[in-house]
């Protein structure tokens, strides 16, 4: 899922850009699946870095219009994994970990300094998409992937607030999502901002 806010006319400009970022999230989600013993995405023709094959149409067009949508998330059989909570949770930590990944390569072309112009301002947004495509979905709110990591490091401790976040929690996101699209005010924002800023000053230095 993703949470981005700029101007319809640079979306537009932005897709390749948006596609490979929401694509190689939902790929490493299946690749680590995968690995871990579950072959659900694999079967399921997930293990490929093809668009259409992680592309929700409606999904992707919230994006464009909205600033918020998703990707068709990753079927995971828990059959098949050995230790199904931690696994899980390495599941659910690999989308984000993969876009830090790219926004951690893009930091490092800044940083040398080889591009300019129209490159680097590409490679700048492709920097900061994909470190607020992790930190999004970082948030432990069902149905991001931040979730899933919370449950498993709380189901033990506080079952009953777990069981009532995956009830409530896509409500509750959707809800904060509205009130930030319609006041112009994102609650969720304000707490993305810190991280964003964060890991756009430790990979780019800016």
């Amino acid at each position: 899922m993703m949470l981005f806010r700029v101007p319809i006319e640079v979306l537009v400009l932005l897709i390749p850009v948006l596609l490979f970022a929401l694509v190689f999230h939902e790929f490493s989600h299946a690749w680590v699946a995968n690995k871990l013993g579950d072959p659900t995405a694999r079967y399921s023709g997930r293990l490929t870095l093809n668009p259409l094959a992680h592309l929700d149409p409606f999904g992707t067009l919230m994006i464009l219009f909205v600033g918020f949508g998703w990707a068709k998330p990753v079927p995971v059989d828990t059959r098949y994994l050995s230790n199904p909570r931690v696994d899980m949770m390495k599941i659910a930590f690999a989308g984000p970990a993969a876009n830090l990944f790219l926004a951690f390569i893009g930091g490092m072309i800044i940083r040398s300094g080889f591009v300019g112009g129209s490159i680097a301002m590409m490679i700048f947004l492709f920097t900061q998409i994909n470190i607020m495509l992790a930190v999004f979905n970082m948030i432990p709110i069902p149905p991001l992937d931040g979730s899933q990591i919370f449950s498993g490091l709380m189901m033990r401790k506080n079952p009953e607030l777990v069981y009532k976040l995956q009830r409530y929690g896509p409500q509750i996101l959707l809800g904060l999502i509205m009130i930030g699209y319609f006041t112009r005010i994102s609650p969720i924002w304000m707490v993305m901002s810190p991280f964003v800023n964060f890991f756009l000053f430790l990979f780019a230095g800016l």
